[in-house]
């Protein structure tokens, strides 16, 4: 299996931690922008788009602050790959933004880091954040 890359992006959003929170902790809320579809039965999430099904199990959360996954192969054993959203506040200007931990194929970086601008730019919509 080929290695994958872990990268970062940072997303400036105009909602309180709280809203936001409810959008990247809950299956309904990532429902509304990260998948067509989320399901979770306890720690474990299944995320729907189109007819792709991926399995993640959620490996640690703070409430309010952030919320991190680990994805699952076949055998619904944790791979060593994950995603992490990460709510951060200025502590001077309180100015609110999403960090994204993710891992790609090295030449899926770009492609990867486009699909989460997108899908980002869906939850701003979403949060009313436009």
């Amino acid at each position: 299996m080929e290695t994958k890359i872990r990268y970062e992006l940072e997303f400036p959003i105009n909602s309180s931690p709280q809203l936001l929170y409810q959008y990247i902790s809950t299956p309904s809320g990532l429902q509304e922008w990260f998948a067509d579809n989320v399901n979770s039965r306890g720690e474990f999430y299944t995320f729907i788009w189109n007819d792709s099904e991926e399995k993640a199990r959620l490996y640690s959360k703070k409430t309010g602050e952030k919320i991190k996954f680990k994805w699952m192969d076949e055998d619904n054993k944790d791979t060593e790959y994950y995603f992490e959203l990460r709510i951060l506040v200025d502590e001077i200007t309180k100015d609110v933004s999403l960090m994204v931990v993710d891992y790609a194929q090295a030449d899926d970086v770009e492609e990867s880091k486009l699909l989460w601008e997108n899908q980002v730019s869906d939850l701003k919509h979403v949060i009313g954040s436009v």
